[in-house]
């Protein structure tokens, strides 16, 4: 007979739970469901600050590079208030997490996309580590604080998320 202790189980979940969605964490997810009902596909996903333990927001990091040539960098913060454009740049081929990790192309993280996800739902709409999705690495602490500093800074970040942040 097994024997379960239903405290134990409950702060096991909950652990787990916040674990899989702390700050920092790059986690893959296959697939990922969009709140717009978009085609879901594989797609990295970075948590970038808790709400109450409630929510979370979070940034889907991108291949697409959106800013103007003239404009383009290497690593880092772009922000074009004129035309409403806040992205942090990821370059192809750095370790960017803990573990050593690295993008295969340059990355981008745009503040406009930030959006914030309810944790019960991620919980249940993807409980098994390992089957609906891995945790990559955690973000370099040096690269977190850019990307927070990029996002808090910025006019083109819904300001409710830059209160936030």
């Amino acid at each position: 007979m097994l024997m379960t202790n239903e405290s134990s189980t409950s702060t096991w979940i909950t652990s787990n739970r916040i674990n899989m969605l702390e700050e920092g964490n790059i986690i893959r997810f296959d697939p990922f469901y969009f709140k717009n009902g978009n085609t879901a596909k594989p797609k990295y996903f970075l948590v970038i600050k808790h709400i109450d333990n409630n929510s979370i927001i979070a940034s889907l990091p991108t291949r697409k590079d959106t800013i103007p040539a003239d404009e383009t960098i290497e690593q880092g913060c772009v922000d074009l208030s004129d035309i409403n454009l806040n992205c942090y740049v990821v370059p192809k081929g750095k370790p960017i997490t803990d573990c050593g990790k690295i993008f295969d192309f340059a990355t981008h993280l745009y503040g406009h996309q930030l959006d914030d996800y309810s944790i019960d739902v991620m919980h249940s709409t993807y409980p098994n580590e390992g089957s609906d999705y891995e945790i990559w690495g955690k973000l370099k602490q040096e690269i977190f604080s850019e990307l927070i500093d990029c996002f808090k800074n910025s006019k083109s970040v819904k300001w409710k998320y830059r209160k936030l942040l």
